[in-house]
């Protein structure tokens, strides 16, 4: 088992990718804190993955809370050892919304949230001797093309790219806190998944967009949770301590073929 021994905390584990993240840690060997804003969801799976996984309430975007989210987690287990920023606004999210307002929400959900999620775990790393924070991003922060999409000829407002910018946030995010904590042998790193089948994904994309999307892939296909998984696992892992850093597409090559 690749996990063994550690604790983990990975928000918005209630559902979709971060559901799948929560499973395979624990099938590794890892205690899980199944931390989400839907209390519903994250009781029924850490039911589901048993006494090594709690269910614990956040709201990403509340310092407060973030702050008892891994209270609750050093109370139960006494350390944290990995954290996954997880959580997101991408099944509510409402594509057609360019106000300031709302790209003001995006961020503070799809930005601002895993900065809040980093800095009420990093006292909890740093005294543990070190850990992993892996950090949720997107193939959308590269997928310049869609911009044009967005733009119409009969509109003058100019949109928000409120997803694509967020994720964009979370890339740069991820190589300065990098840099910020390394000398902690704290390891920080992304996760890029492209098009994964979760049912945020379906309500989102198209059957027409979802066809070219794949086409634009080496591999010819779209993802499940549990690819992305995979990769979460190993950054995790010991087998990654030396990769910090990092943003890593997992999208079927998409990002390669640009």
């Amino acid at each position: 088992m690749r996990l063994q021994g550690k604790v983990a905390i990975i928000t918005g584990a209630g559902q979709g990718i971060g559901r799948a993240y929560a499973e395979r840690f624990v099938a590794e060997g890892a205690r899980v804190a199944v931390a989400d804003i839907n209390d519903a969801s994250a009781k029924t799976v850490a039911e589901q993955l048993g006494d090594a996984a709690i269910a614990v309430h956040v709201d990403v975007t509340d310092e407060d809370s973030t702050k008892a989210m891994a209270a609750a987690t050093t109370d139960t287990w006494g350390r944290i050892d990995v954290l996954v920023n997880n959580a997101g606004l991408y099944y509510d999210l409402d594509q057609k919304d360019f106000s300031l307002g709302y790209l003001k929400r995006v961020l503070d959900v799809n930005m601002i949230g895993p900065w809040l999620c980093a800095r009420a775990v990093v006292p909890a790393l740093k005294a543990g001797g070190g850990g992993t924070i892996i950090n949720q991003s997107s193939g959308a922060a590269w997928l310049y093309l869609m911009a044009g999409y967005l733009m119409r000829e009969d509109s003058d407002q100019l949109p928000s790219f409120h997803y694509p910018i967020s994720k964009s946030g979370v890339n740069a995010l991820t190589h300065f806190m990098a840099a910020a904590l390394g000398k902690f042998n704290i390891t920080v790193n992304a996760i890029a998944p492209g098009t994964t089948m979760t049912d945020a994904t379906r309500k989102h994309v198209p059957e027409k967009l979802m066809g070219m999307l794949t086409m634009t892939t080496a591999l010819g296909r779209t993802l499940e949770p549990e690819e992305i998984a995979h990769v979460a696992v190993f950054l995790a892992s010991d087998e990654a301590r030396a990769i910090t850093g990092q943003v890593i597409p997992v999208d079927a090559g998409q990002t390669m073929l640009g």
